[in-house]
């Protein structure tokens, strides 16, 4: 069995560990806070505790780090794990930069190790279902994506929504279009925390030439967390807040005018709200970096799927500071 070493047991921590423990064996916890080491030994008694991280990447029986701290801390975590020659499930994202992340990413590739970006909403049955219906050709071709991920709060200090938001909607539409953009575009403004955009819209064009935009703020009355598939033939709707009605599919279609009819013409048919697993996507996700450390699977392109999302998160960084 797997043994994994968790460092991070704040805000997300917690719901790693609770996985890791029924899936594999979960047998180091450490964190600077003696306050949730003593807690979390408690709850795991088989589990070691220790704040000092390097004396955990010491054990030479432990396979695997997963890193759960706070995002500017992941790279050197991700990259002491690496050097260790640990495996690495790291949260999104696993760098700030793009160059720091091409470095994580050819050491796992040099060493043959597993490096892991915890881009949980991939795993969604939801988005499965959204990939798909794309992939199948059922939409038509896809011209349009777009995400909304807003509510009211939290209200972040130290990054801006679209780091502590974005990344989860820009990793959903780069896995759903399969390309990168070709043009990157976000403009916001910083309304609470001076240097922290509280609001940011983000326009993304590829090579295809469908685009995509993304909504994300924590200055909004309502909240949202769905994302929408336009596709010539049907559109989608994946809406995360639904308990019953994750997605929705739209036969809606247009036809461009003829002869007889100089104006174009819609045609709105029935909907359609296909059955979505109600699969934890967390446990999902740690079975499938579970699996990719035993040997199946693709183990580079996980990591280069999640280097790409860095790239796109920091063109889209230098356009909002443009």
């Amino acid at each position: 069995m797997t043994r994994i070493g968790l460092v991070g047991l704040g805000y997300w921590g917690p719901n790693l560990a609770r996985n890791f423990d029924e899936l594999a064996e979960l047998a180091w916890v450490c964190d600077l806070d003696e306050g949730l080491l003593g807690r979390f030994g408690s709850r795991y008694p088989q589990a070691r505790t220790t704040s000092d991280y390097a004396a955990m990447l010491a054990d030479p029986s432990l396979d695997a780090i997963v890193v759960a701290t706070p995002v500017p801390t992941h790279y050197a975590l991700a990259r002491q794990a690496l050097e260790a020659g640990k495996h690495v499930f790291v949260e999104k994202p696993p760098a700030m930069h793009f160059h720091e992340m091409n470095q994580l990413v050819d050491l796992s590739i040099e060493r043959d190790l597993v490096l892991m970006p915890g881009h949980l909403l991939l795993y969604h049955p939801g988005v499965q279902k959204l990939k798909e219906l794309i992939d199948s050709g059922e939409l038509g071709e896809v011209v349009c994506l777009y995400g909304n991920r807003q509510n009211f709060g939290i209200i972040r200090t130290n990054e801006n929504a679209l780091w502590s938001l974005g990344v989860h909607d820009l990793s959903v539409i780069l896995y759903l279009v399969g390309e990168e953009p070709s043009e990157a575009v976000a403009h916001g403004n910083a309304f609470l925390t001076p240097g922290v955009e509280d609001v940011v819209f983000c326009y993304l064009r590829f090579p295809s030439g469908k685009i995509a935009h993304m909504h994300l703020s924590w200055l909004d009355p309502h909240k949202m967390r769905r994302m929408t598939v336009v596709g010539m033939e049907k559109m989608v709707v994946f809406d995360d807040m639904e308990l019953d009605r994750k997605v929705t599919i739209y036969e809606k279609a247009s036809w461009p005018p003829t002869d007889s009819y100089g104006e174009w013409q819609t045609r709105s048919g029935p909907i359609f709200i296909p059955r979505i697993a109600n699969d934890e996507p967390l446990k999902l996700e740690c079975q499938h970096f579970l699996d990719l450390v035993a040997g199946e699977g693709d183990r580079q392109k996980v990591a280069r799927d999640g280097a790409v999302v860095v790239r796109a998160l920091e063109q889209l960084t230098e356009s909002l500071r443009g």
